[in-house]
């Protein structure tokens, strides 16, 4: 019974702490949020571009190697 009590009580305790930091949390404005996420965008949009180029040149390479010796 005992254990019951303190288990609700550690558990409010953290519900009240989890508030508490949420509070103190600084949330960007719709502008920063926007921009960060045309730059995650762009981002990804370049590492797709460079694994696609990557791509293509390694089945080039190994189409070339099979034309090679077939």
């Amino acid at each position: 019974m005992a254990e019951e009590k303190k288990a609700k009580r550690d558990l409010g305790k953290w519900f009240r702490e989890m508030r508490s930091e949420l509070k103190k949390v600084v949330w960007p404005s719709r502008k920063e949020t926007m921009s960060n996420t045309g730059t995650v965008l762009l981002c990804a949009a370049v590492v797709g571009v460079c694994i696609w180029v990557f791509d293509w040149v390694a089945v080039a390479a190994v189409n070339f190697l099979i034309g090679l010796f077939a």
